[in-house]
């Protein structure tokens, strides 16, 4: 008797593409086609000339095109990804108190690294359990608010709206979200985000889009003498940005497949496009968990269930990794759970890239195994 692990899917039933990892998530061929094209003049040169320069300077210009960035909002980058950037805002956008919305793993650790700042006062934290969102709220003497777009580990996504009353920044980890889900600008004071999730490029960059009041919250805590160590500075990141430039060298190919992604997304028209596509998506896999008899949404609450992650859970006779396994053995990867999380779950990307069709392929693949099984 074959074993369930060498249970074969037939192929009308399989994506066209079987990558629905959380990040690093699907790159589009026509990223690499174009990566290639111009991979003898751009990669293996100089980020500090304008073949780079020029390049970078086209993903801040298409950023704040494809966002709808009001005057005065200005793009920032520099390397180390997200979690970089955690530290980065422990030294220079917080003054002294930060409240926090914590309601999974990624959410929470902008506000342990705060915790561990001796120059800060003790955060405020706002928790609600995994599958839902707290909400902020306005508190004299908070400076800056943290709040999370999309949690990552858990497939809740929230609305971003500046705590009524508040006067502190609105700092917003838009790490899976940014690029999948629909955002106004105005309320937000930094929205930051790494590649490698809707804007289907690499790791190790980090992006920041600044109001008027974040520059100069920036530029406030450079003069006053905190001490900070260069990689970490804001204002040399803001410096170095205005001229497309970051700090230190930057991976080039990871520059080149952003800008394709965000050329796209502008020139199919804008952020309604990118996140219109994360939106079918999530309609035909929540739709499909809805109607199953073995498979539900994690997260309760419809108006809260990602559009960008989905998180379905399975019935206790239905072991949710044995079909991550055999998803894995016929080409369709990076579905398990977010392993802290310890649920009998999937989790599926859903970023723009990855088309709706085939996560409507994915859902026939999952009953016919089940179904075999």
């Amino acid at each position: 008797m074959t074993s369930p692990e060498n249970l074969s899917i037939p192929t009308n039933l399989l994506p066209r593409d079987g990558r629905f990892g959380a990040g690093p998530s699907k790159v589009r061929a026509a990223q690499l086609d174009a990566l290639l094209a111009d991979a003898p003049h751009f990669l293996g040169t100089s980020h500090r000339q304008s073949t780079v320069k020029d390049k970078v300077g086209e993903v801040r210009d298409g950023l704040a095109a494809l966002f709808n960035l009001p005057d005065g909002y200005e793009v920032l980058l520099g390397n180390g990804g997200s979690t970089a950037f955690w530290d980065i805002a422990t030294f220079g956008l917080i003054e002294q108190h930060s409240q926090h919305l914590v309601f999974g793993e990624f959410s929470s650790k902008f506000a342990t690294a705060v915790k561990a700042a001796p120059h800060l006062g003790d955060p405020e934290v706002i928790s609600s359990e995994p599958g839902t969102h707290p909400q902020a709220i306005a508190r004299d003497g908070i400076d800056l608010y943290a709040l999370t777009h999309n949690e990552t580990s858990t497939g809740v996504m929230m609305p971003i709206l500046r705590p009524e009353g508040s006067t502190g920044l609105v700092c917003v980890d838009a790490t899976s979200a940014a690029g999948g889900l629909i955002v106004d600008p105005t309320q937000f004071d930094v929205y930051y985000f790494a590649p490698q999730k809707s804007f289907a490029s690499d790791g190790g960059l980090w992006i920041a889009l600044c109001s008027p009041a974040a520059i100069a919250r920036i530029e406030a805590i450079a003069a006053s003498g905190r001490w900070t160590p260069e990689f970490f500075n804001l204002k040399t990141a803001l410096d170095n940005s205005r001229l497309n430039q970051t700090y230190n060298t930057p991976a080039l190919a990871t520059i080149h497949l952003l800008a394709s992604q965000i050329s796209w997304f502008n020139e199919n028209g804008g952020l309604s496009f990118s996140a219109g596509r994360s939106s079918r998506s999530a309609e035909v896999l929540y739709g499909w968990a809805e109607a199953s008899d073995f498979a539900t949404p994690f997260v309760q609450n419809s108006a809260e269930r990602s559009h960008v992650i989905g998180t379905i859970d399975f019935t206790d006779e239905i072991d949710a990794a044995l079909i991550a396994k055999i998803l894995r053995a016929n080409g369709v990867v990076d579905t398990e759970p977010y392993r802290k999380l310890g649920r009998n779950q999937l989790r599926i990307a859903m970023f723009p890239a990855i088309d709706s069709e085939d996560i409507a392929a994915l859902c026939a693949s999952i009953n016919y195994i089940v179904g075999s099984l």
